[in-house]
């Protein structure tokens, strides 16, 4: 999925590829008439006279225009020649710069502009100077650059059409317009001519290179046959170490590419897909094989003729579960494995510390429905954005939402029978002692705003409870479950601009790894010590030997003081006992409360619903919040369960706030997520919490903490009535009165803090 949302993202990067506007000292305009309806010729020859009119224009004034926008204008102009020197300027700068990743996106401008300036036939000047190019590039550059030749040709033609039909009606128009549209008609252009000829001859350069065989069958002790995707250099004759990905995601081009990527980079490159995926003929069965058919993968690899006998696993999300499946039965040939944003099933998703979240829901028909990916179920994103309010204003039991769907859903129907974080899930990935076993080095990466960082985050403490002395690092920053994984984080996440030192390539830190643990090398420098951690707002990155280490946890206490418009968050304890009582109708399907999802991160304002908020005394200095929150909330319930969320923010002086982690959980698997321990009605009892999200943030002076805490009942969850029952059977008929839940000054919430 990482990869596939990459090129999407990387696609519309290249459509929209910046390119400086000139800057005159007049605002001058040109004649043009835009035509939507008409045909691509005729569109071309208007942009064309405009660009060159452009660029007549340029040619009498004394303005010096960047390089980027005269190869826009003279692609679109048809003077392939002067585009070409252009296009070898931008490329230059960029590289200059270090920027090489967009400097290859002009690969196909330049290329394409060579074939055009030739007096021959286009198919065969393309071929030739795209032969040329190619033997010039090493197998990792070509690999790369190989990629940006792939674009959505429909989609170019519709963003020109868009801009045309912007410009409707009109006579003349403005510079900025004129340079857009010589942009959009020169990705167009280059694209549609490139497009559907270097796909041959990218193959063509790559079975050069490499052996690869897409049709490799694993056969497993247990009687499965898994299907691999391998790749080699033919230039290698020596066995050599394995680079492998273990995957659900059969996506077979983006699979191919990332064996071939492992292969470019000096290792032979396996990718295996999942149980029942592609080729192999078994039953799917998401989560459940995959520490008995990763293991055997692994194996399987350390017995081929070309293998040396070590294999590092990496990859993301479901790709990092698959690697911590296989540590659990830690095969001989397994030497490291680097898991980002990997996934606890049973901890992480499809619940959260016990509750149960909708956002899982349609996964299951996207893996299990085909043995590649059903697509067009998944990317039904109106039927998954209707389907929980409609179950959430039935009022029907959580097990029963796929009867309002319409289609069942029998993964989800087993995941809730296992409501508790039992033997089930315990099997899938290392549990308890199993970690203590686990002896070889791991690089682990997530994010602050990864959907399942407590997953982990729980694998390197749990690694290094059992055994302390483990080689295992940590990366982690301001990235979401995606933006761990990419070779480039966006510029801003959810309303969050990112400091430009948050910057790093995943897959390029990943082969680092690989080629320290398994080739000798260097230890990547980001590593400086076992943890590391970008501070968001003061734009560099922090290193400590632990979590424990990376800051003091300091105690805040509830209190019913006022201050301002919250209550008070002191640090030291109320002077009197208290408490604050919340009342929610659990039948009431009109309204919801204990919202918690970070989108936005940065917000104007706070709005706490029916929650309460507790805000700190400003801080008088720099203050900086690195790790993770926890707490103990002193309650009283009138039922014997109920779901809660504990909210982090940085309140700052203009009253607006930033997001910094929250908590999610049931009161009744506070103590035990392996067992459920009902509350007594109108008994206190401490709800410890700490399975929370990481931050790393630098607070300015005058800045406060900020902590909500609240019932949680909302369409996006299971809604936990109270009754003892289980959960995903209790219905809205099973609320009766009001839940009222108080909440006593003598809770405490532990924020990690250092100067």
């Amino acid at each position: 999925m990482a990869r596939r949302f990459r090129e999407n993202a990387c696609a519309l990067a290249l459509l929209l590829l910046l390119a400086p506007w000139l800057a005159w000292a007049s605002a001058p305009e040109f004649p043009f008439a835009a035509a939507p309806s008409a045909d691509d010729q005729a569109n071309a020859r208007a942009i064309a006279v405009l660009s060159r009119d452009v660029l007549d224009a340029v040619g009498r004034s004394a303005a010096e225009v960047p390089a980027a926008g005269m190869a826009h204008l003279q692609i679109a102009a048809g003077q392939p020649a002067e585009a070409a020197r252009s296009v070898a300027a931008v490329m230059q700068e960029l590289a200059a710069a270090g920027d090489i990743d967009r400097a290859r996106r002009w690969v196909p401008y330049l290329l394409y502009l060579r074939a055009a300036g030739q007096d021959r036939d286009f198919d065969a000047a393309f071929a030739g100077v795209f032969a040329v190019y190619f033997d010039g590039l090493d197998d990792l550059e070509a690999q790369r650059t190989a990629y940006w030749f792939v674009a959505d040709v429909e989609g170019a033609r519709a963003s020109l059409h868009a801009a045309l039909a912007a410009l409707e009606g009109r006579d003349r128009i403005g510079l900025d317009d004129a340079v857009n549209l010589a942009r959009r008609q020169a990705f167009f252009a280059t694209y549609r001519a490139v497009a559907s000829r270097a796909p041959a001859l990218a193959a063509a350069d790559e079975a050069g290179r490499y052996l690869i065989d897409e049709e490799a069958l694993i056969h497993t002790p247990t009687g499965a046959t898994l299907s691999a995707v391998v790749a080699r250099s033919r230039r290698v004759q020596a066995p050599q170490p394995t680079a492998m990905l273990f995957t659900i995601y059969t996506d077979p081009t983006a699979n191919r590419a990332s064996a071939v990527e492992a292969a470019a980079r000096g290792y032979a490159g396996v990718v295996v897909d999942a149980r029942g995926k592609r080729l192999g003929t078994d039953a799917i069965r998401p989560y459940e094989t995959e520490a008995d058919d990763a293991a055997a993968a692994v194996e399987w690899v350390a017995r081929q003729p070309w293998s040396d006998g070590r294999v590092g696993m990496y990859g993301g999300s479901y790709s990092g579960f698959a690697a911590w499946a296989a540590a659990k039965r830690m095969p001989r040939a397994l030497k490291t494995i680097v898991p980002y944003v990997a996934a606890i099933p049973g901890l992480g998703l499809p619940m959260e510390n016990n509750v149960f979240l909708s956002a899982n829901y349609a996964w299951p028909f996207y893996v299990a429905n085909d043995r590649l990916l059903d697509t067009a179920t998944y990317h039904d994103s109106g039927r998954w954005q209707r389907l929980p309010e409609a179950w959430y204003a039935s009022g029907r039991p959580y097990r029963e939402i796929d009867r309002v769907d319409g289609t069942p859903n029998p993964w989800l129907q087993r995941w809730l029978s296992h409501p508790a974080y039992d033997g089930y899930w315990q099997a899938m990935v290392p549990y308890d002692q199993d970690f203590a076993r686990i002896d070889i080095p791991v690089l682990s990466i997530t994010g602050y705003y990864d959907d399942g960082q407590i997953s982990a985050l729980q694998y390197f403490k749990e690694h290094l409870r059992h055994r302390p002395d483990a080689q295992h690092y940590l990366v982690i920053g301001p990235y979401d479950h995606f933006g761990a994984q990419a070779t480039f984080k966006p510029r801003s996440l959810r309303g969050y601009d990112l400091d430009p030192s948050a910057q790093f390539d995943t897959r390029e830190l990943t082969f680092q790894w690989l080629d320290h643990v398994l080739r000798g090398g260097d230890r990547p420098a980001l590593l400086r010590d076992r943890v590391n951690y970008h501070l968001m707002g003061a734009d560099a990155w922090g290193h400590a030997p632990s979590l424990a280490d990376a800051a003091e946890p300091v105690a805040f206490h509830l209190t019913d003081a006022p201050a301002g418009r919250f209550r008070l968050l002191s640090q030291t304890p109320a002077s009197r006992a208290g408490w604050l009582d919340r009342r929610v109708d659990l039948a009431d399907r009109s309204n919801g409360h204990g919202a918690y999802y970070p989108d936005p991160i940065v917000l104007d304002r706070v709005d706490v619903g029916g929650g309460y908020a507790f805000a700190s005394a400003p801080f008088r200095e720099p203050t900086s919040v690195v790790g993770s929150f926890s707490g103990a909330l002193k309650v009283r319930s009138n039922k014997r369960d109920f779901d809660f969320s504990v909210v982090l923010y940085e309140l700052r002086p203009d009253g607006s706030a930033m997001q910094l982690s929250y908590y999610v959980g049931r009161a009744s698997h506070a103590r035990d997520m392996t067992r459920r321990e009902l509350l007594v009605p109108g008994q206190w009892t401490t709800l410890p919490f700490e399975r929370t999200r990481m931050t790393g943030r630098r607070m300015p002076a005058g800045s406060r903490l900020l902590v909500v805490v609240d019932v949680l009942k909302d369409a996006h969850h299971q809604v936990n009535m109270g009754t003892g029952k289980d959960v995903s059977d209790e219905s809205a008929a099973d609320a009766g009165e009001p839940l009222v839940v108080d909440w006593h000054t003598d809770s405490v919430i532990r924020v990690p803090l250092r100067d």
